[in-house]
């Protein structure tokens, strides 16, 4: 996956950009964690939990034809768990004091969210092997005489029949 630094760094970023968040993590949508930030909070738990969320919303979005899971937000009496679609592979997860501007949360956890997913998608793509490229289709030889033949073998015209009015 990618690198766990350079993610950290990220969500490093956007805790300094949004004051109020309490914690920040990317989870594979499988669940398991590739880097967090979030201090008193058990991130594998947090992953899991965003990893089944995860799946009802795409679910949710599909079946209702919304199109591909975007984000999904959850309020709660103290604050909120914000999980945001990170590239084709992962997700970002925040956490959120109650105080905190929603528009604000949402600005700057989408453009983490988009540079965690870049990260993650090509640190992917180097780790996937190359496709195989099949050999080139044998093309049966043509035999010399055929190939001599069609040489000497004057096309046949058409001509269609011309017609003359008389007057």
């Amino acid at each position: 996956m990618a690198s766990a630094p350079e993610m950290l760094a990220e969500l490093r970023r956007l805790r300094a950009r949004v004051p109020q968040l309490t914690g920040a993590l990317v989870a594979g949508a499988d669940g398991l964690v590739l880097a967090h930030d979030t201090p008193g909070v058990e991130a594998e738990g947090v992953a899991a939990l965003t990893a089944t969320a995860l799946a009802v919303a795409v679910r949710l979005a599909d079946t209702t034809g919304q199109g591909d899971f975007r984000e999904l937000l959850v309020r709660g009496v103290y604050g909120y768990v914000g999980t945001y679609a990170a590239g084709e592979n992962a997700v970002l997860t925040v956490l959120a004091q109650d105080r905190v501007n929603v528009g604000r949360l949402h600005l700057e956890s989408r453009r983490s969210g988009a540079r965690v997913g870049e990260l993650v998608d090509a640190a992917e793509r180097a780790r996937a092997p190359a496709p195989a490229v099949p050999p080139a289709p044998a093309v049966p030889p043509t035999p010399a005489s055929a190939r001599t033949r069609s040489a000497r073998t004057p096309r046949p015209t058409t001509t269609e029949p011309r017609t003359t009015t008389e007057s």
